[in-house]
């Protein structure tokens, strides 16, 4: 009784585990729209990020350091931004696109490397 239990119990779980691993391949497989592209990554001195046509220029653009702390903000995106990294220090930084009423459209990383 306690084998045919411990082998129910077994097949049970491994079934589980690899309908998980289908879903994951299968969530993976979807296409997602990316709205911004940048470059260079890692960057040094410059970042460039461009907007994917159908962009919406009310959009506002953010980078946050590693820590959390806002160290940019662009209202009224144009299709090409370049930001200067001079005042950047060496480290990953987050980006997020946000619409109006605040929600994340999209984010990301990039490292600055001096």
């Amino acid at each position: 009784m306690v084998k045919n239990f411990t082998f129910i119990l077994l097949i049970g779980l491994t079934l589980s585990v690899s309908g998980y691993g289908q879903d994951r391949a299968i969530a993976s497989n979807q296409s997602i729209v990316k709205l911004i592209k940048f470059y260079p990554n890692p960057a040094t001195t410059i970042i460039n990020f461009e907007f994917q046509k159908g962009y919406d220029k009310s959009l506002s653009f953010e980078i946050f350091n590693f820590l959390g702390k806002k160290v940019l903000e662009l209202k009224n995106v144009t299709p090409i931004n370049q930001v200067n990294l001079t005042d950047f220090t060496r480290g990953v930084y987050i980006f997020q696109l946000r619409d109006n009423s605040g929600k994340v459209l999209e984010s990301g990383k990039f490292q600055v490397s001096k």
